[in-house]
């Protein structure tokens, strides 16, 4: 059972079996956390009193948790990785970050070293010599359990390569120059987490495998026993202790995180567990909660009589308390109190006077640039044969796992003998091990979050989904941790990450295995979005999206993939050499409308991709020369200058897409090129895509009712070269 809010904290403690001897904290160390402690609580207090300027933006405090993770952060190392939660200031102070640099964040001042400016405080993104490695954290609770797992999973891969921690090798050496690279201690990813986030389903994947791989990740699980308003008892039937249980294989701690001498022994029992072992720890910190939530959220509109059971586990007194009894004197301590009190008020006022974000840089960082910028390779080597789109996407990631040690490729059923349902992944797993290119659990939230770990440690994800259909449960992932990362840490950690998506209807696939999902996807910010329509664009964009900084998704049409579906014959294309690369947001002509019948102004344009262009090609042959097909390739970044370009040559459009039109990216298309191409078109803009019904029906017949057909875009074609 869950501790009662009223209960004393204690109670739920158990001692622990030691793993090794491990030292309590010297004097100094004592005396470090202790100014640290002040300076937090004096932080949290000058907040409080000074509303009128620090509540300007929500903020939270760490206070009754400055001792567990005082002592998490004296134990990290810049080799370390380190994903805190909106609470964790004294483990910002504990790492060496200033009061300074925490108020330019509180005031999103431009020089705050995690956003400049962008996101909350306590929301930290740190690339800095000498310092752990802090990525991008979401304020949504519970979900860096899964991009730091993903860190954790990428360096055990990159150990297995004889590759490891190469990026942070660098950063100890730059920050402690007469460090060898043989003396530094084994990366260790420390996942700072409340206990109410620990019961998201998102944090059963990522405990989950974390045991499944022995991964070397500390979940340090802070229970002060609220979320919010709702107490622990209303929250979860057992706290995090007791429900990783449940993970065999996952080594659990307990300590009272009021404690800074017991909290420091029990982390060094976990960090020297995880250097050790490269398995995974779990410690269940309690705490008092003494401050509000949030600055959004007054702790004494619920709170209660609750408070004062809490503020008499004050972490700070009772260390006070300790170092009066080690001998320090009363007066010692003040003079730390006083120079705490002193440096939180000065760099209150420098914080303040110092300088705003400048607006005209309000949309820096949106991407980081990108690495491909034009075609390059042979995309038509001389000699070389005809190959099936499906087997191009198999051997454009052979050739990068090939060519990238830090590359791997996982998702539900890739690895082993089967190497995905499409066989898109056919052998792979045997050619370059389980470590490489392995199987996932049913886990899309995974597959998708923790790429953004391994992109923080310097492995190169490729993942996939094995249908459109279940991307859902990934979304929250890729919106919340994958998007929005290099534009809220200014840059700092943009996110490399190809996810792979079969999309599209034929055949009968029915209601859950033929979606078609790019609308939603395009109204994600910072995402890039690709969808090639032939075998030679498929190996070509796929290694540009592999390259690329950004995460990009890749859909992929399952109906061309063999060209066995009428019409899409031209899928299957001469391979281009290894190497081939083709920028992304570049469209293409795929079927270029005859000089005569535009000049006699008898043209139109097909705007389409993925099996758009097959349609168009069917239905075009009944106007020879009239159609001409522009293959938009990627739909984010959308090459909107071949639009328009395209629109003023013809005049006439038909943007076709294999979507619902109603709210699509298509009809939001074609009201664009409406708004500026409007003095040069001579028809109405016209669309076609499938009806706006929710799903696809099982039965051919319906679903082919449903569907655009190349009998569909021929009457439109028809109509719109009458207009």
């Amino acid at each position: 059972m869950s501790t009662p809010s009223n209960a004393p904290f204690e109670s739920s403690f158990t001692a622990q079996p030691a793993t090794r001897l491990a030292e309590a904290p010297d004097r100094s160390t004592l005396l470090h956390a202790y100014r640290l402690m002040r300076t937090a609580a004096e932080l949290a207090h000058l907040y409080e009193e000074n509303k009128a300027v620090t509540g300007r933006y929500v903020h939270a405090t760490a206070r009754g948790h400055e001792a567990i993770q005082l002592a998490a952060a004296f134990h990290l190392r810049p080799t370390d990785y380190a994903a805190p939660y909106y609470r964790d200031d004294a483990l910002l102070l504990g790492l060496g970050l200033t009061p300074y640099e925490l108020m330019l964040q509180l005031m999103a001042k431009r020089d705050d070293p995690f956003s400049g400016g962008r996101t909350y405080y306590g929301h930290p993104a740190l690339r800095r010599p000498g310092f752990p490695t802090i990525p991008h954290q979401s304020s949504a609770t519970g979900m860096q359990a899964i991009p730091a797992t993903g860190m954790a999973h990428g360096i055990k891969y990159l150990e297995s390569q004889g590759l490891s921690g190469s990026e942070q090798v660098e950063q100890a050496k730059r920050g402690d120059a007469t460090s060898g690279i043989a003396q530094l201690p084994k990366p260790v990813v420390l996942c700072s987490i409340g206990d109410g986030a620990m019961t998201e389903g998102e944090v059963s994947e990522a405990l989950q495998m974390a045991v499944l791989h022995q991964l070397p990740i500390i979940y340090l699980v802070q229970d002060n026993d609220w979320g919010i308003s709702a107490t622990g008892r209303e929250m979860r039937a057992m706290d995090a202790y007791e429900f990783a249980a449940g993970f065999k294989g996952l080594h659990r701690l307990r300590v009272d995180g009021a404690d800074f001498s017991s909290s420091y022994v029990v982390l060094a029992k976990a960090f020297d567990y995880v250097r050790r072992t490269r398995g995974p720890v779990l410690v269940h910190a309690k705490c008092p909660l003494l401050g509000h939530h949030t600055s959004g959220v007054r702790r004494e509109w619920y709170r209660g009589d609750n408070l004062a059971t809490h503020a008499l586990l004050d972490p700070l007194p009772r260390l006070h308390q300790q170092l009066l009894h080690l001998g320090i004197s009363e007066a010692e301590l003040q003079q730390l109190t006083e120079e705490a009190r002193a440096l939180v008020a000065t760099d209150f006022e420098r914080a303040q006077a110092a300088p705003s974000p400048d607006p005209a840089t309000f949309a820096d960082h949106e991407f980081a640039p990108p690495a491909v910028t034009k075609e390059a390779g042979e995309r038509a080597p001389e000699g070389a044969a005809k190959v099936l789109m499906v087997d191009a996407a198999l051997h454009a990631v052979d050739e990068i796992l090939g060519e990238f040690p830090e590359a791997l490729l996982y998702g539900q059923d890739v690895g082993g003998e089967l190497g995905g349902v499409f066989r898109e992944a056919a052998l792979l797993a045997k050619k370059y091990g389980d470590t490489r290119v392995f199987n996932t659990p049913i886990q899309e939230a995974y597959i998708v979050g923790s790429t953004a770990g391994m992109s923080a440690v310097g492995a190169k994800a490729i993942v996939e989904i094995q249908f459109a259909d279940y991307i859902w449960p990934g979304l929250n992932q890729l919106v919340e941790e994958l998007s929005k990362s290099c534009y809220l840490t200014n840059g700092q950690f943009p996110v490399q990450s190809l996810i792979r998506v079969p999309v599209g209807a034929y055949g009968g696939g029915g209601p859950y295995h033929s979606g078609s999902v790019e609308s939603t996807l395009l109204t994600i910010r910072g995402i890039k979005v690709v969808y090639p329509s032939n075998a030679a664009d498929m190996k070509g964009l796929l290694r540009a999206a592999f390259l690329d900084p950004n995460p990009v998704v890749l859909l992929e049409h399952k109906g061309l993939y063999w060209s066995k579906v009428p019409g899409t014959e031209e899928a299957k294309t001469i391979e281009p050499a290894a190497g081939y690369v083709i920028p992304l947001g570049k469209a293409a002509i795929a079927q270029a409308a005859d000089p005569e019948q535009l000049r006699r102004g008898a043209t139109c344009v097909v705007i389409t991709y993925g099996m758009g262009v097959h349609w168009a090609k069917t239905a075009s042959r009944a106007f020879p020369g009239q159609v001409e097909i522009l293959d938009l390739r990627t739909l984010s970044p959308l090459d909107f200058d071949a639009v328009e370009m395209a629109v003023r040559i013809h005049s006439k459009v038909l943007v076709l897409t294999e979507e619902p039109l109603l709210n699509s990216f298509a009809e939001s298309l074609a009201g664009r090129i409406q708004r500026t191409c409007f003095w040069d078109l001579d028809a109405p803009v016209f669309m076609l895509g499938a009806a706006n019904l929710p799903a696809i029906a099982l039965n051919v017949d319906l679903e082919r009712q449903m569907l655009p057909t190349a009998e569909k875009v021929a009457a439109a074609l028809e109509e719109l070269l009458k207009y």
